[in-house]
């Protein structure tokens, strides 16, 4: 690039507009009820916020689909959604980048078709750093940025790992030698301009919702430092997380969330899309948040833990009869209830409360009185969904070898649980669907 076009880049008074959003999850159901009309609401409402805030860049973090084998009608959502995008706003530059959700060669199928409309799909790690970059420009086309466009990394993307001398963990350092090497050629290439790096992962220190949102990368304690990103980058954009926050107190680090609530523990977000305004690579970057209106409610009785059946009704029948804003608008009501013992009314009793109410019941949930003592002590079965496998597989080795599992055994169960959740989601008929 030339260097009088780099000064007249820096001196340029007005900012690039990009807005950053994640998490769509096209295609997801909520205990087997669609979600469609909550997707319609949310994509109608980002092409004409992307004309309201005369933006000139859009950048989806991640997760697009629900699941690595999406139904016709979420991938129809997504064409039918970029379309309109380019048709209304012929300069914008569009970046999408897979996340664990997706399929990679499902997301990047049409991208020789989306390329020369500016529409850059990028689903799996390249081979090659160059082609994970892409310029961003203004209305002029002018360049004004290039995003690093990492997608989220499988076991498969990373360096053998090596146990390491020092403590440090071998999977966190294979992490970071990818980012180094695609962020070194990206700062190279953009000569002076200011550089946006992506990432789909789970970084320290950020708040995760444990009902929606799967861990990658082995666990908690595979969450990623924020150091993995440098000072030098204007601004990090995150996916997979779909609460809303800054990491590590960077304001210009950030996870843009999930557009609406993806399961009950999700139901107090400010969900949102993120504003970024971009200068120069001396300047700071400005992030404002836009909240994305809510057209759906979900309701939890009793609002934390579980209710004797007693009080559930009482709240189920002190529920107001609204005006039924159509079946499709109906809240979402998730009702928990605490036994003393089995009760085969109980769900006749929970709809006969709700007989008048315009409210959808997705889930009745059980939970029983007990002692607390170990399985071998009780009767009751434990909570399978509850389990969190990388932590079984960790009780199994320590009862079988004493000790705690090598990189390599670690290694070797990644790549399996890998393997096993992506033929879950490509063929959920056959098996239950992650959370997330």
């Amino acid at each position: 690039m030339a260097s009088g076009m780099m000064r007249r880049m820096t001196t340029d008074p007005t900012p690039l507009r990009l807005l950053h959003t994640s998490d769509w999850h096209l295609g997801q159901d909520l205990h087997g009820l669609p979600r469609d009309a909550e997707h319609r609401a949310f994509l109608d409402w980002l092409l004409d916020t992307m004309d309201d805030q005369d933006v000139d860049a859009l950048l989806v973090t991640g997760d697009v689909f629900d699941s690595q084998n999406p139904p016709v009608s979420a991938q129809r959502r997504l064409y039918d959604f970029l379309a309109k995008a380019k048709r209304r706003r012929p300069a914008l530059d569009i970046v999408i980048i897979g996340g664990n959700h997706d399929s990679a060669t499902r997301l990047e199928a049409p991208d020789a078709i989306l390329k020369p409309f500016d529409v850059r799909v990028i689903g799996s790690l390249p081979r090659d750093p160059a082609d994970a970059l892409v310029t961003l420009t203004d209305a002029e086309e002018r360049p004004r940025a290039v995003v690093c466009a990492v997608p989220f990394l499988r076991m498969a993307d990373l360096p053998p790992l090596k146990e390491a001398e020092d403590g440090r963990d071998p999977l966190i350092d294979g992490v970071r030698s990818v980012y180094d090497r695609f962020i070194a050629h990206a700062r190279e290439a953009a000569g002076g301009l200011p550089l946006i790096v992506t990432g789909h992962c789970y970084m320290s220190g950020s708040a995760l919702s444990e009902m929606s949102e799967r861990r990658v990368l082995g666990g908690n304690q595979h969450a990623l430092p924020a150091d993995i990103f440098p000072d030098d980058c204007t601004y990090v954009a995150l996916g997979h997380l779909h609460k809303p926050q800054r990491v590590a107190g960077r304001e210009t680090m950030r996870y843009a969330g999930s557009p609406f609530p993806l399961s009950v523990t999700e139901k107090d977000y400010r969900h949102q899309a993120l504003l970024v305004e971009v200068s120069d690579a001396a300047a700071p970057c400005t992030v404002t948040s836009l909240p994305v209106p809510r057209v759906i409610n979900y309701i939890r009785i009793p609002s934390t833990g579980a209710a004797p059946p007693e009080t559930v009704l009482k709240e189920l029948e002190a529920l107001p009869s609204e005006p039924d804003p159509g079946r499709d608008l109906r809240p979402y009501l998730e009702v928990v209830v605490r036994l003393e013992a089995p009760s085969p009314s109980l769900r006749h009793d929970v709809e006969q409360a709700l007989a008048d109410k315009p409210v959808r019941l997705c889930r009745l949930a059980v939970e029983y009185s007990g002692t607390g003592q170990a399985l071998a002590a009780t009767a009751e079965a434990p909570d399978l969904a509850g389990l969190d496998p990388e932590e079984v597989f960790e009780k199994a080795w320590a009862r079988a070898y004493d000790g705690t599992p090598d990189a390599a055994h670690r290694h070797a169960f990644h790549e399996l649980m890998e393997a096993v959740q992506g033929e879950a989601r490509a063929h959920p008929a056959a098996a239950e669907e992650e959370p997330a």
